[in-house]
């Protein structure tokens, strides 16, 4: 490490920001330090942030290598709008409970239902590790083999997931990434307030891997006036590939799909139509069968496209576009209900509701009187049958007051 005090104008002593994404291997390492911790207790806290002007897909995990020890306490942050606004991505302590009042938790501990939950891990912290244990990670691949498998052998499942869960998607997008160092590793003794210049942040390399945002409508991404820009296809444009050509908006743009593996779906804007219009409008889509004057019909909620014949995100084609209420791994139905081509809920007897979570007597009969209120039977027996009893009780009244014709 450096012996003397470091010094951004002198070349000897200076290490700046570039040396974490200069040429790896170099003999002796190059790395990045920031300035001691001599205003102990006041904390040392420095952010280091990366902007690429664009919005990137992450394909495995960021590591980050430190020359000085991993810091005791650390958070990954992400941005979607350009460094606008931020979210965390991860925290990182020796003790989470002490530093960010979390419990500690690993991605091994997370689910299909809880990859979207933001953990806090003490895997990363452990102080003065010179020779080992130098990297701290954001796992992506072991995020990925939640649907895919330990191996990553089942990308379909994972590929449909990202096609059709859009919460899913972002999590894995950026258009920034920050590490913001809140406290340097100080080994297991207490800060030696006499030797503060040992204590400090110092990093040899950042690795993030992902690839260009393009919605599946691009094969790369160029720099173009030291801007990363798509190289699009399919009859689309945009920074991200993200609208249609003029001329070609025949039917509303879509983003490219994954499925089916392995050559995916590209979903080409399409030319306006020309000539006569077309008074042939899906009738299950759209709410005429007739186009209006510019050859596009008007749609139904969840439907897309010139004659309405497609499905947006989260709706199924089913005699029209059906809302995806359900599915079998990430929403799942209650009460032990069964998810029905992701259509819907097929509940018990005893539950009912869009996801099988309201009781059945709770919704149709204004709730559920106990055993000796009398509603106990009344519970289990459906309104319909309900209905049919009071009819003929009242049926059976009448008849007995009808006098006798002579």
């Amino acid at each position: 490490m450096c012996n003397n005090e470091c010094d951004a104008e002198n070349e000897d002593l200076a290490h700046p920001p570039e040396l974490m994404f200069d040429f790896e291997g170099r003999n002796p390492t190059t790395f990045w330090q920031s300035s001691s911790w001599k205003k102990y207790p006041k904390a040392l806290l420095v952010n280091i942030t990366l902007s690429w002007s664009k919005t990137i897909e992450l394909t495995d995990d960021i590591v980050v290598t430190f020359e000085s020890g991993r810091p005791e306490q650390m958070v990954l942050e992400k941005s979607l709008d350009y460094g606008k606004t931020w979210q965390p991505y991860q925290f990182y302590a020796t003790d989470c409970l002490d530093a960010f009042t979390m419990d500690a938790k690993t991605v091994q501990d997370l689910t299909q239902h809880t990859l979207l939950d933001i953990i806090c891990t003490e895997e990363y912290s452990r102080g003065y590790v010179w020779k080992y244990d130098k990297t701290v990670r954001f796992e992506i691949k072991d995020r990925f083999a939640l649907f895919a498998g330990p191996r990553l052998h089942n990308m379909a499942s994972l590929y449909g997931q990202l096609d059709t869960t859009k919460n899913l998607r972002d999590f894995f997008t950026i258009t920034d990434l920050r590490v913001r160092l809140l406290r340097p590793a100080t080994g297991a003794t207490m800060v030696d307030e006499n030797n503060l210049s040992r204590y400090f942040y110092a990093i040899s390399d950042i690795k993030v891997q992902g690839r260009c945002k393009c919605n599946l409508h691009a094969n790369s991404c160029v720099f173009d006036k030291e801007t990363l820009n798509c190289e699009c296809e399919h009859n689309t444009t945009g920074p991200d590939c993200g609208r249609c050509k003029r001329n070609y908006q025949g039917r509303t743009w879509s983003a490219g799909s994954y499925l089916p593996i392995p050559k995916g779906t590209a979903n080409t804007c399409i030319p306006n139509s020309i000539g006569p219009v077309n008074c042939s409008c899906n009738p299950y889509g759209s709410d005429s069968v007739r186009c209006n004057g510019t050859g596009f019909c008007k749609c139904k909620e969840g439907t897309t496209g010139a004659k309405c014949r497609d499905c947006l995100p989260g709706y199924l084609w089913d005699n029209g576009c059906k809302s995806q209420v359900c599915d079998n791994e990430l929403l799942r139905c209650q009460n032990g209900g069964v998810c029905l081509n992701n259509l819907r809920c097929q509940c018990t007897a005893a539950f009912t509701g869009l996801l099988c979570e309201k009781p059945r007597c709770e919704s149709e009969l204004g709730g559920c009187g106990g055993p000796d209120s009398g509603q106990a039977a009344l519970s289990s027996t459906p309104l319909s049958t309900l209905l049919l009893l009071l009819l003929g009780s009242t049926l059976l009244r009448e008849a007995s007051y009808r006098p006798t014709l002579l």
